[in-house]
């Protein structure tokens, strides 16, 4: 299969700038500083918490199993437009990826990023891109989605086929003066935009445009989204808004971007919903964790796999304002159970047992094997 072309690039990039000034900057986004408690969370203590570190604003994390043993955490720092990598056992800052620039390799404001196999897909808010980098080096491979893209967040991936895969890409562009209001409701048809990618064994790719999908309904409409995961096991698209206008809470879509009709109740969240993470146990079995982004202390939710029901709430010792996490089922050496990685307000990685959250909540103790 062909790789990117080089002439190919060159003209996409002149063809961006060319239009940069047509794009409608992106929406500022919200400070993330709600004051406020849910109710009946029971505490969970931190194993870490990594140097904190104002200047990066980090975003959202994901994590890679390193040949060698090692297990890493990759977070998205938006302010200073790198990827900062930690020791997932010991939360050490290893060290930095990136700087801020349009070329591949460079970001600019990166926010939703997730591994597959060995390749790392991260999110660029204010380019607009999804890029491609290929594990332990981050030698970029190539980008994707510069023609459709406004100003996107989230991303999850779905192994459709042998060397296929899904992206979906939450775009959540505003209007404005400030870019603060919500689009009408008949463009609300864009607010995840999905892409065929087809894999290559050398790390190169072909990228190709599905189109969008959102609901214009009053009950399933994404208002402003970010965070997004799926379970191809149930045909499941989690989707979290966070306008706060409206009802900040998860909507349920099939994988093919339908709205199910089925949204968490509107009280689930007292602050945003935020980042969500699926806990698969067993064949079947399992959680969704999500955040509720609050301060002085994040709340994060547990809910049934299969029918979203409510099984518990959990908030640490320190962690708050909470943008991404990371789940990491996989069994460590710190971490013999797997671990939850969490962003603490935007300048700190977080880590919390499996075990520890297993028992705190009384959930399904195969979720530990």
């Amino acid at each position: 299969m062909p790789t990117f072309r080089r002439l190919a690039l060159l003209l996409a990039c002149s063809l961006l700038a060319a239009c940069a000034s047509l794009a409608p900057p992106p929406q500022p986004e919200s400070d993330g500083h709600i004051i406020g408690t849910a109710r009946d969370a029971v505490t969970v203590g931190e194993v870490f918490v990594t140097e904190e570190n104002h200047a990066d604003e980090l975003d959202s994390l994901t994590t890679w199993a390193h040949p060698d043993g090692a297990t890493w955490v990759i977070a998205t720092a938006k302010s200073s437009h790198r990827l900062i990598l930690f020791d997932g056992d010991s939360g050490e800052r290893l060290r930095t990826i990136g700087g801020k620039g349009k070329a591949l390799g460079e970001f600019t404001r990166p926010n939703g990023l997730l591994v597959y196999g060995d390749r790392v897909f991260v999110v660029e808010r204010d380019v607009p891109r999804a890029q491609v980098l290929r594990l332990p080096d981050f030698r970029p491979l190539g980008s994707f989605g510069e023609q459709q893209l406004r100003s996107p967040y989230g991303l999850w991936l779905h192994e459709a086929a042998p060397d296929e895969l899904q992206a979906y890409i939450t775009d959540s562009f505003m209007y404005g003066e400030h870019f603060d209001v919500v689009p009408p409701r008949e463009e609300l048809d864009q607010r995840v935009r999905r892409y065929r990618l087809q894999l290559d064994d050398d790390g190169t790719f072909e990228a190709e445009y599905l189109g969008a999908f959102g609901d214009t309904g009053e009950r399933g409409a994404l208002r402003m989204v970010e965070s997004i995961a799926g379970d191809p096991l149930h045909d499941r698209l989690l989707i979290a808004d966070e306008d706060r206008s409206n009802v900040s809470t998860l909507h349920a879509y099939t994988l093919d971007g339908r709205y199910t009709g089925v949204s968490l109740p509107d009280d689930s969240f007292v602050g945003e919903a935020e980042g969500v993470a699926l806990w698969s146990c067993r064949a079947d079995g399992g959680y969704w964790i999500a955040v509720d982004q609050l301060t002085p202390l994040t709340t994060f939710h547990v809910f049934d796999r299969a029918d979203l029901a409510p099984r518990g709430s959990f908030s640490g010792r320190l962690t708050a304002n909470t943008d991404g996490i990371a789940l990491h089922a996989a069994a460590t050496p710190r971490f013999p159970a797997g671990v939850l990685y969490a962003v603490h307000d935007d300048r700190a990685v977080t880590a919390f047992d499996l075990q520890d959250v297993v028992q705190a909540l009384q959930l399904d103790p195969d979720c530990l094997r």
